[in-house]
C-alpha cells in the first residue's frame, strides 16, 4: 500500500491498526461473492452437487481476494476521510 495519495497527498497510515475495521467490510464483500456465485450455480445448474458450490465459491474467493482487500481498505478509509477537491487541486498545481 502506498504511503500517501499521489493526487492530494492524503496519508494512508492514519493510525496504528486503522485498517482492522476493513476486515468487516471484507467479510461483507466475501459474503456478497458467496451469495452471487451460489445463486448463479443454483440458477444455471439446478440440482448441481454440493462439490460444485464448494469449488465455485472457493475459486471465486481465491481469485478475487486481492481485489477484495483493496476495495475493503478503500471503502473503509472513505468512511472516515472525505475527499477535498480543493486540496487535491492545490497539491496537483504545486
Amino acid at each position: 500500500m502506498y504511503e500517501k495519495c499521489s493526487q492530494c497527498g492524503q496519508s494512508f497510515h492514519l493510525e496504528p491498526s486503522f485498517y482492522y475495521g476493513a476486515l468487516y467490510v471484507s467479510y461483507g464483500l466475501q459474503v456478497a461473492i458467496f451469495a452471487t456465485v451460489s445463486g448463479a450455480i443454483a440458477i444455471l445448474y439446478p440440482g448441481a452437487p454440493t462439490a460444485w458450490y464448494l469449488t465455485g465459491v472457493t475459486a471465486a474467493i481465491l481469485i478475487l481476494f486481492p481485489l477484495v482487500i483493496r476495495f475493503s481498505r478503500s471503502i473503509w478509509i472513505h468512511i472516515f476521510v472525505k475527499y477535498d477537491e480543493t486540496k487535491a487541486n492545490a497539491a496537483a498545481d504545486s
